[in-house]
Formats: structure tokens, sequence, C-alpha cells
């Protein structure tokens, strides 16, 4: 989906131009849909609002053949108290985008809030849904291509940094694990695409320190899981073991006054008694009970889900862990739950599409955290605010 070239990109502090800098020119991969990947990360200052500039050219050539201006900011140091917010989506499919030429509005909600970054809990697009069925690696890369060649979706990634987490459909296909196959896509390919379309570094699973009082994790779901269909036990996971330690080491060390985990699935539900892919599910139980045990212990530990395309927040009646799951990204794709199917553990539920906003508040110098459940225009439709004890 691409032609042969180079790419560079420029940066510098907003209103510092003087201060630019730049990474040389670098040839686009042929064999990676003609991506390339720079890595910043030990070039950037901390709490810095960046203007950037991508630029590209045809091979040979001297001059500057196309350029896409962006801007981002930076997270402050752990030392730093500074208010952030996040906003929070899953489930983005192309035929069931609410502006037809324009993409999702969504976006334009979410950038109204001004966010400092952006989450994707997966199902990015859709491999197994028709317009085309993507069972090759050509047709993955078609759909990754059309999604984020709409303008509503250029123009929010333009000056809002985003992560990325991978799940089912934006891998392969529905409920899928390792070495599977969709039709001509394989497993691996199907990681691929994903990794040229949005790098994600080393690993999948990674963390982010916003200042004193936040910290964010982003776990991977699917790299590393077992089978669904093998009986449950202590053996039987969704994260890895790797991935699991990781998580347990970092999350209890965390001195940040609020700890955020980002999950592309449920951890606490409820969720559908059919399903069999997530840690509310009956098929990963023992996992999921000692990671919501885990999680109790902890204080001041919120989790935050996607795939699920309902809005809702649910409490353990036991530990008070709460989970909030962002909803999809339209109404037209919003189902699979019903107000009927409320339950003790709902604090909040609706079915329909919206996004989450979590805020990193201060009031009188005191920290909160505000969690928002807003609808596809963005306005609010539930507000959960969490002091410290």
């Amino acid at each position: 989906m691409g032609v042969a070239g180079e790419v560079r990109v420029q940066w510098w502090p907003e209103r510092g131009v003087g201060l630019r800098s730049s990474s040389g020119w670098a040839a686009v991969d042929p064999e990676a849909d003609f991506t390339h990947a720079f890595d910043l990360r030990d070039q950037l200052r901390p709490a810095t609002v960046y203007e950037m500039l991508v630029e590209g050219r045809a091979p040979g050539s001297q001059g500057v053949q196309c350029s896409l201006p962006v801007s981002f900011r930076t997270a402050p140091d752990i030392q730093q108290v500074l208010p952030a917010t996040f906003t929070v989506v899953t489930g983005q499919d192309f035929t069931r985008r609410d502006d037809a030429d324009g993409g999702h509005q969504i976006y334009v909600s979410m950038g109204e809030l001004d966010p400092d970054f952006f989450v994707h809990t997966g199902d990015v697009v859709y491999h197994d849904k028709p317009g085309p069925l993507a069972r090759s690696q050509a047709l993955a890369r078609y759909k990754w291509n059309r999604m984020y060649a709409l303008p509503l979706q250029r123009a929010f990634h333009a000056r809002v940094p985003a992560w990325f987490l991978r799940d089912d459909h934006d891998v392969l296909k529905n409920d899928c694990w390792p070495g599977q196959s969709y039709g001509e896509l394989t497993w691996e390919q199907g990681l691929a695409v994903y990794r040229e379309q949005v790098p994600t570094g080393p690993r999948p699973y990674r963390r982010v320190r916003w200042g004193r009082d936040l910290e964010v994790w982003f776990v991977e779901g699917r790299e590393f899981r077992s089978p669904n269909n093998l009986t449950d036990g202590p053996d039987k996971t969704i994260w890895g073991g790797e991935q699991m330690a990781w998580f347990r080491r970092t999350f209890s060390a965390s001195d940040a006054t609020f700890r955020v985990l980002v999950s592309p699935t449920p951890i606490l539900g409820p969720d559908r008694s059919s399903k069999r892919d997530n840690h509310a599910n009956k098929a990963f139980q023992h996992e999921g009970n000692e990671l919501r045990a885990f999680l109790a212990e902890q204080g001041s530990a919120f989790i935050v889900c996607g795939d699920r395309h309902w809005q809702y927040v649910s409490e353990d009646p036991d530990t008070g862990l709460r989970e909030y799951s962002c909803g999809p990204t339209t109404d037209k794709h919003a189902g699979g739950f019903s107000a009927k199917n409320r339950s003790d553990v709902h604090r909040f539920l609706r079915v329909a599409g919206g996004f989450l906003s979590v805020s990193l508040e201060y009031r009188d110098d005191a920290p909160r955290l505000v969690m928002r459940h807003h609808d596809v225009a963005g306005r609010v439709v539930n507000e959960d605010v969490h002091e410290v004890r």
C-alpha cells in the first residue's frame, strides 16, 4: 500500500523552532508496508509540548516532497505535580463508522477535551468482518490503511499521542489464540501487520508514569495466551508468566497515588455467560481469581477495559475493586448486552457507544482521580470521583 522512499522526522519544543532536532533520513521497508519507526525516547524532555514535522521523499531525491505537521506533549517527571487526562476507546469498525466521509465522530469529541494521551484497547480494525474479509496479509494492511486515511482519525492523532493495545479482531479473528490462522492470514502475519502499523517497542506490555500521582499499565492479552478450549487450571494463562511477573513486580512497587491497569479485555466483568475469552469468564477463572485478589490487596488500584460493546462500571462487593468498560466507538457498534442483564455488581450500565476519560485533578492541592463515561458526542453520562483514602 505504498512506494519506495525515505522519511525523516524533525521536532522542537513549542515556540522553540531554533532548537530543532532531526532523525536523519531513513528508507521505508517494503516488507513492512513501506513503514519506518523512529525511536525518540531518549531525545525528548519531560513535560514538554513538541512540534514535529514528518517528511518524505523519493529515492535519490534531495528535496522534501511531502510533509505532515503534528504535535504532542510528553509525560512529566516522577516528582512533578501536574493534572492529566487520557481517553480510552475500543471496537472501531470501518463499516460501522458514524460519519461516512470523516470516520468516527468520537475523535472530534475526544479532541475537545485536549487529552494528554489516548489509549486504544484493541479491535482497531476487524479482519473478520465484511467489507472485505481480511483473509490475507495484503487485505489486513488495506484495512489498516483505510482506517487511518479517515480525516477525523488523522486530525486527532496529529496532536494526541497514543498507546495501542491488541485484541482478537485486529490480530486475526474473533477469540483467537497463537497458532491459528484466518484464511491465508497466519498468526505471525497478523502480529507483524499490527507491529508495523503501530510500533510498540521491544515488548507489547508497557507502563507510563505521569508525575507524582499517576501510573498506568498497558497489558497484552493475545500473544502469550493459552488456547481458550484448554481445561482451566494453574497453567492456563492469558498474560503468560513473564508478563504476569512484570506486572506484579512493577505494580506493587509503584508509589504513585493512583494506579490504573488498562486491559484489552475484562478482568472483573460481569460478562455474558457464553463467553470464554477473558479473565471474567469461567474459562480463565483460575488466573482471573489470582489477578483480582492481587489487585484488591493494592489499594487505589483501578481497572479500565475494552472489548465489550457496552459501557459499565462494576464493583466487587467483597473488595471494592472497580472496573470501567469504555464502550465502543459508535452507537451502531453497541450491543451484546441489555438493561435486563444488569446485576448487583453494576454501578453503571449503558449499552451505547462512547468513551472513557480518566482525569487526574487537584483540589486544594489534594489529588483525585475522576472517571467519566461520555457518549459519542462527548456528553458525560456517568462520573466517579476517587480521592486519597
